[in-house]
């Protein structure tokens, strides 16, 4: 049995928030902040274009891979003992690879940080879950972690150019550290201690998922540097879809010992959310490596200055994820908030695609970058909260896992088609219009914006699809509101879907 947890009377419990936040924060803003210190780090450590990739991809690949373990993990050990020892593991990951003096230890390190973060994360969401329970206080506690996650990526920018312009890339790691210290202090201090559940742990389906998903990410992760036709990019994510299916089939037959079970996810309302938090991932990340790339190259940013120019929309984001969970939300429900906010990361980026050699910051960047932010905090808090909500709490940590694989996967896919597209565009334009070999410089810089124009508005038709996906999924809530208002009728969907 899992002992109880904080009512919505304690009062630790907006200091767990805090200690969450921070959490949360330290897991979401390394996926970008260790991005801005690559160029330092490789001249440093002397590797090749080709091997940087593993710095970035070792991370996904652990995370995205244990995560559901992870999350499982929580639910049986106890989300207080899981939220520490992944504290600790990242931060000690953390320490490793801001000592590193090779290639091979970097790579390490990173493939340490997101095994420690496969286990964080869920216990970290599933905390705030079992935590805040009354409908106002959650929408403000999920206000603020959804917030981060959506503006942890463009966070990680910002503190990565300060700490490598200004310190030494190695901080961008060493800085976890910090985070950490202060999250592992808030957990002893104000987590309740929980036993897990008397249940065995599902080692074939942890085999199974971690092998599929790892098969996914890892096919998505070389379809840039191989290209869509090459066996090492078809062929895990053939093997993933084997995998995953049986992982199902799996999930099915275990029963009440299964790693996931199947209601967690076949839920219409939670299965929406968890699209859109997949649709978000794709379509963010790629605004942010596209985003910083055209401040970097074309507008001559430093990487301080890129992220600094990114600060607005965090902003913004911040603004309308208070302002959607604690307002709008509440009155209007998932079904019209998601699909807005979707709409409106569309709408932005759409806007970038009119970018050229001439465009400025504050007249054709600005505008767009704020847009999507407002997107991202309407369409991500709502979300996430919509997606644990009803969870029976002893499956709130592989429910939470799912949130953080949605994201991850989504992360990945994106990356790697808006990647290979913006590469295909760069390489058509040269042809279509270079008259000299090689290519003049004025070519090759209006290849570049076509690239990054092109990624933009693939990213729109992203969050487009997603919008129209979601609007479509999620489930009305009119028979529901007699039964006691928005919020009520919200749990009381959920919770017959589950």
């Amino acid at each position: 049995m899992t002992s109880p947890s904080p009512t919505v009377h304690d009062s630790r419990r907006w200091w767990i928030l805090a200690t969450v936040a921070i959490a949360q924060l330290m897991v979401v803003l390394d996926a970008t902040v260790v991005n801005i210190a690559m160029p330092s780090a490789q001249a440093e450590l002397v590797f090749s274009d080709n091997d940087r990739q593993w710095v970035v991809t070792a991370y996904a690949l652990a995370f995205g891979s244990l995560l559901l373990l992870g999350g499982r993990l929580s639910d049986l050990v106890g989300r207080r003992r899981t939220f520490i020892i992944g504290l600790i593991g990242f931060a000690g990951a953390s320490a490793l690879g801001g000592a590193s003096q090779s290639f091979g230890m970097l790579v390490g390190a990173r493939t340490l940080q997101g095994a420690f973060g496969a286990v964080l994360a869920p216990a970290a969401l599933s905390v705030l879950t079992t935590t805040f329970v009354d409908p106002k206080e959650r929408s403000r506690a999920f206000g603020v972690f959804g917030g981060l996650a959506g503006a942890g990526g463009a966070i990680g920018l910002l503190l990565g150019g300060f700490l490598t312009e200004h310190l030494d890339w190695r901080w961008t790691l060493y800085i976890n550290l910090v985070f950490a210290a202060l999250a592992v202090a808030g957990g002893l201090t104000f987590l309740h201690a929980t036993r897990g559940r008397a249940q065995r742990l599902d080692v074939a389906g942890a085999a199974l998922g971690g092998a599929g998903l790892f098969a996914l990410v890892y096919g998505f992760s070389r379809a840039e540097p191989e290209g869509w036709g090459s066996l090492w990019t078809w062929g895990p994510l053939v093997a993933s879809a084997v995998l995953l299916t049986a992982f199902v089939l799996r999930q099915r037959a275990a029963g009440h010992d299964a790693l996931l079970p199947l209601r967690v996810v076949l839920d219409r309302n939670r299965g929406a959310s968890f699209l859109a938090i997949l649709v978000a991932g794709a379509g963010m990340f790629g605004a942010f490596l596209f985003g910083t790339f055209y401040l970097q190259t074309q507008l001559g940013y430093s990487p301080w200055e890129t992220g600094l120019a990114f600060l607005p929309q965090i902003l913004v984001l911040a603004t309308c994820a208070q302002l959607c969970t604690n307002i709008f939300l509440p009155r209007f429900g998932p079904k019209v908030m998601v699909p807005i906010g979707l709409g409106l990361a569309a709408v932005g980026l759409a806007m970038l695609t009119r970018i050229d050699l001439q465009s400025t910051f504050v007249a054709d960047v600005l505008p767009g970058l704020m847009i999507m932010g407002a997107g991202m905090g309407t369409a991500m808090p709502a979300a996430i909260q919509t997606a644990t909500l009803g969870v029976d709490r002893d499956h709130a940590g592989v429910a939470s896992a799912v949130v953080s694989t949605s994201q991850q996967v989504g992360g990945a896919l994106g990356t790697a088609v808006l990647n290979t597209i913006a590469t295909s565009a760069a390489s058509a334009y040269v042809t279509a219009h270079a008259t000299t070999n090689p290519p003049a410089g004025g070519v090759l810089a209006r290849a570049a914006i076509d690239s990054y124009t092109t990624a933009f508005g693939v990213s729109a038709l992203i969050f487009a699809g997603g919008s129209v996906l979601t609007g479509l999924l999620f489930r009305r809530r009119a028979a529901a509101q007699a039964a006691g208002g928005p919020a009520a009728a919200e749990v009381a969907e959920v919770r017959a879907g589950s």
